[in-house]
């Protein structure tokens, strides 16, 4: 069961080419504009965990946590990412379990080269680091790892890192398609998961969210992002290469036109967990246009 996110749902900008069709045969979207004309805010964003719905055989009592996440970076520097992720998840039969996650990755602007190295622990006890590189072209993914281990794999065809992969969503939003599918890597777990995607976007929208009227996603309902564009989005993970059509985890989220995400719902089937933005941290120098 895969508990931490995948680390690019909370940041975007630029453009790529998608895998032609997905999981579950939708078209990919045709390309938009260069990536020089969607800017992502660097930011820090602080989002509270809870449990949102439990029901079937591996049903949770509670569910709470924090994801904390650093993004910085353009199209000329790349794009760097610091997230560290503590859930807590409690139940009657299986007791506690607390998982930490710490990851720190680094994608070129032109999406063809990622680093990344993850921590993790299960209640105090410590995984394997994993520590590797990636480099993507047209027809095939490499990874190379230092830890922990000395190995490498390949995996045929078009493979989207995390931030490339949402610069695409964005940029399929832009143009009003309703879908986008693609394989994605973004170093998660062991390193070694490539999966499918199949994101469902829905109409744009700006002004209240849909968390008005609460205190969810306070920041996101105060002050500039108010008058953002935004999408919702569905974005369903699959086991690459598996044609299944269940999802291992789905990710619901308002994308804003600026790379922040708020709205956010982990769906595991037997479980569901909302994430809450409680703080968020805008660079006070506002996003340029970068020519690489």
């Amino acid at each position: 069961m895969r508990l931490s996110l995948t680390l690019a749902l909370l940041v975007a900008a630029g453009a790529a080419q998608a895998a032609p069709g997905g999981p579950a045969g939708e078209p990919a979207a045709k390309p938009g504009p260069g990536k020089a004309s969607i800017l992502l805010a660097n930011h820090r964003a602080v989002y509270d965990l809870s449990l949102a719905s439990s029901s079937g055989t591996r049903a949770v009592d509670s569910a709470r946590g924090r994801i904390v996440i650093d993004f910085k970076g353009d199209a000329c520097r790349g794009y760097t990412m610091q997230t560290r992720q503590v859930t807590v998840l409690d139940s009657a039969e299986t007791g506690s379990r607390t998982s930490d996650l710490r990851n720190t990755t680094f994608e070129d602007g032109d999406g063809h080269e990622f680093r990344f190295k993850t921590a993790s622990s299960v209640n105090g006890a410590g995984s394997p680091t994993v520590d590797g590189t990636a480099s993507s072209e047209s027809d095939a993914l490499k990874v190379r790892f230092k830890e922990p281990k000395r190995d490498q794999f390949s995996v045929p065809g078009t493979v989207l890192f995390p931030s490339l992969h949402m610069r695409r969503l964005i940029e399929a939003a832009r143009a009003g398609e309703t879908t986008l599918s693609a394989k994605v890597f973004d170093g998660s777990d062991d390193g070694r998961k490539v999966y499918d995607t199949l994101a469902v976007i829905g109409r744009p929208a700006t002004g209240p969210t849909t968390a008005s009227g609460t205190d969810r996603d306070k920041p996101l309902r105060e002050g500039a992002l108010a008058s953002v564009q935004r999408w919702p989005v569905t974005l369903s993970y699959f086991t690459g290469g598996k044609g299944e059509s269940t999802p291992i985890y789905t990710l619901s989220f308002d994308l804003y036109e600026n790379g922040v995400s708020g709205g956010l719902k982990l769906d595991y089937g037997d479980f569901a967990i909302l994430g809450d933005l409680t703080r968020l941290d805008l660079d006070k120098a506002a996003a340029t246009p970068c020519t690489p």
